[in-house]
């Protein structure tokens, strides 16, 4: 930035007020703009395919499908890891490349080899489906209905057309699961002695329905001089349709199929449950897309559900845990410690400066520093999280050190007997170089932090730009707006020999004693310096440090093959052990969707779901009401009542750093 900026601010007062005016108001609207969220979306190339095949078991999905596209995805560049997980009729392959592979050539180059070996796969695998992971992770939400007036099979319906259809109307709602409740099931169970006596077979049966049970296009029709598409629609509705359904066998006789089997309007076997405080209720789980604020999307879910209560008065609808309050208080504690850094950082100014004009004049920059910041997170598509209200709060303090240097070297100049125009064009040409040297030494070491690579990158890009960011304006500010403001607002002092402050003398026979005895100053530096690094060794480390919120999990993991009643079982044995902790307010308890496991984009957890997981989501009192007992040592508490529970893997926190 030229020097000499600092005499056309001074010369041309009208435009400088003009530009921070402009950079006030972007800056503010930025703000408004940007979305509260606790960590910032971190874009992890991650895609899954997912390949159904009706009918068939695990084992055969495994060597008939899966390994297949496994041996296909091999051949694809910047592939880290490859997980699959099988089902009855279903296999999800999830494959995670590094994080420098952008996500769409990751999407592209897995439907290519995919596409590769569709050839090789059964002809009656349904076209495998490719897409990216789009959801922020775990649930943020989950509620459970109830009514005097329905009865599972209705609140499930319920949940799943009514409250889903709803709720992902929402913006940022990336998927609605249910977990626990029942789902329709049309059962057709067959005759073996009337197929034996008709000379057929049930997958004969089951060809012949589904072939029967399909949409077709019937061509057009003229009708009225106006031509009009034809389609044949042969779905069914209730199980009475189906069982009068025609089937043509194979020797070209027809039968009903009530003939050959009982046709049943039945319910299948759950493959998930849920309980709120040990009752089984029907629950649902809110999960948030990518680039969508927790608050944001939390007060659009709770407007809805209330829409649908005043639609539905019957319906009862309960918050069994959200994650939301945590994200308030850390974005309220965040902007509160902001501001009180800023405040003490005025009052050292005003206590070393000791005059309000030159107080002022420094003060301003703060404000006119943070504020154009957010135009520029806005336009870097940042959000306001941990990681910028924390890169603000630490570079808060030295956002007034440009304004502070310009301030005091304009004094230096008054107390010379200069006008304060005259003062302020010269210490601001004074100084002009060593301002614009001290900021972008401040950038380049913050900056670099925003190129760093790996999932530290992924975090920390968002820290680098919004420190550097602040610290450029901070220099705009001191160019610009500070001397101006300097030359039109302090005043000439009237004392110009102000006796010296009172910590001056000891600092300088302090001073003193240390350019006299320079070995002696030399080896404290030297133990101190390398006190501090031994001290650095036994510090902790964590990717993320432990929250204390009032919430935390436990996960039970039970031995492969073990059934959804065993897991309801041993996790109603469990709650009942973690309720004897008085900080243990409530506990929801999940098995086999949702956050257990079951896929969300699916909206039903039931045909992914693993039945063997359990997490047992707990509400703790609030903070302020422990008497000091940390989040941390309640879950130590927690791990040492859940040590003897048998046959099953536990695992006690929210799954951060350290917790589990």
């Amino acid at each position: 930035m030229n020097m000499n900026v600092s005499s056309w601010a001074i010369r041309n007062p009208v435009p400088v007020i003009l530009l921070f005016i402009l950079m006030t108001l972007a800056g503010l609207m930025g703000f408004s703009g940007m979305k509260i969220q606790n960590f910032p979306d971190m874009d992890v190339p991650t895609v899954t395919v997912m390949a159904a095949l009706p009918g068939a078991s695990p084992s055969q999905l495994e060597t008939e499908v899966a390994r297949k596209i496994e041996n296909a995805l091999t051949t694809v560049q910047g592939i880290k890891h490859i997980k699959s997980t099988l089902t009855d009729g279903v296999a999800n392959i999830t494959v995670e490349f590094r994080l420098e592979k952008p996500t769409q050539e990751a999407v592209d180059d897995v439907r290519d080899a995919v596409a590769r070996v569709r050839s090789d796969l059964p002809a009656n695998l349904r076209d495998p489906v490719i897409q990216k992971d789009a959801l922020s992770g775990s649930p943020i939400l989950a509620y459970t209905v109830a009514s005097n007036r329905m009865d599972d099979e209705a609140l499930s319906w319920f949940v799943d057309n009514k409250v889903r259809k709803a709720l992902l109307a929402v913006p940022g709602v990336g998927a609605v699961t249910r977990v626990g409740g029942v789902s329709r099931e049309v059962r057709v169970d067959l005759d073996p002695d009337r197929l034996y006596a008709l000379h057929t077979t049930a997958a004969d049966i089951s060809r012949r329905l589904g072939e029967v049970q399909q949409e077709a296009s019937g061509g057009r029709v003229g009708f009225g001089g106006a031509e009009q598409s034809v389609r044949v629609i042969a779905t069914v509705q209730t199980a009475e349709e189906m069982g009068a359904i025609e089937l043509t066998l194979s020797d070209g006789r027809r039968i009903r199929l009530d003939q050959v089997a009982a046709v049943s309007d039945s319910v299948a076997e759950p493959r998930s449950a849920a309980f709120l405080d040990g009752v089984p209720v029907v629950g649902f789980e809110i999960v948030r897309a990518r680039g969508f604020g927790e608050i944001d999307v939390a007060e659009g879910v709770r407007r809805a559900l209330a829409e649908l209560k005043v639609g539905h008065p019957e319906i009862t609808v309960t918050e069994a845990f959200n994650l939301i309050d945590p994200v308030v208080e850390n974005y309220d504690g965040s902007m509160r410690l902001f501001f009180e850094g800023a405040a003490l950082a005025i009052l050292v100014v005003f206590l070393f400066l000791r005059d309000w004009r030159a107080t002022f004049v420094s003060a301003v920059a703060l404000p006119l520093s943070v504020i154009p910041a957010f135009a520029l997170m806005y336009v870097m598509g940042f959000t306001l999280n941990t990681v910028t209200l924390l890169s603000l709060s630490l570079v808060v303090g030295v956002l007034v050190d440009d304004a502070i240097v310009e301030v005091e070297n304009i004094e230096r100049h008054l107390l010379m007997g200069k006008t304060p125009l005259h003062a302020a064009t010269d210490a601001a040409a004074e100084i002009g170089l060593a301002v614009v040297a001290t900021t972008f030494t401040l950038i380049a070491v913050f900056l670099p932090t925003a190129f760093m690579s790996g999932m530290a990158g992924k975090f920390f890009i968002q820290f680098g730009w919004t420190a550097a960011g602040a610290v450029f304006f901070s220099l705009v500010v001191a160019r610009l707006l500070t001397p101006m403001m300097a030359a039109y607002l302090l005043r000439a002092p009237v004392q110009r020999d102000r006796p010296e402050p009172t910590w001056i003398p000891p600092y300088l026979r302090l001073a003193g004693w240390c350019l006299r005895h320079r070995a002696a100053t030399l080896a404290a530096t030297f133990t101190l310096f390398v006190g501090g690094l031994w001290l650095a060794t036994l510090l902790p480390t964590a990717f993320v440090p432990s929250d204390d919120d009032a919430q935390t999990q436990v996960t039970l993991t039970l031995a492969p093959g073990s059934e959804l009643q065993d897991t309801a079982v041993l996790a109603e044995h469990a709650r009942l052990l973690l309720v004897q902790n008085p900080h243990v307010l409530q506990v929801y308890t999940a098995i086999g969707g949702g956050s257990t496991g079951g896929n969300p984009a699916e909206g039903s957890s039931s045909a992914v779901a693993d039945v063997r997981t359990a997490v047992l989501t707990l509400s703790l009192t609030p903070r302020a009401e422990r008497n000091g007992l940390r989040k941390q040592e309640i879950e130590q508490q927690l791990r040492v009542v859940l040590a003897p529970l048998p046959g099953a893997r536990v695992a006690v926190g929210m799954g951060g750093s350290g917790e589990k």
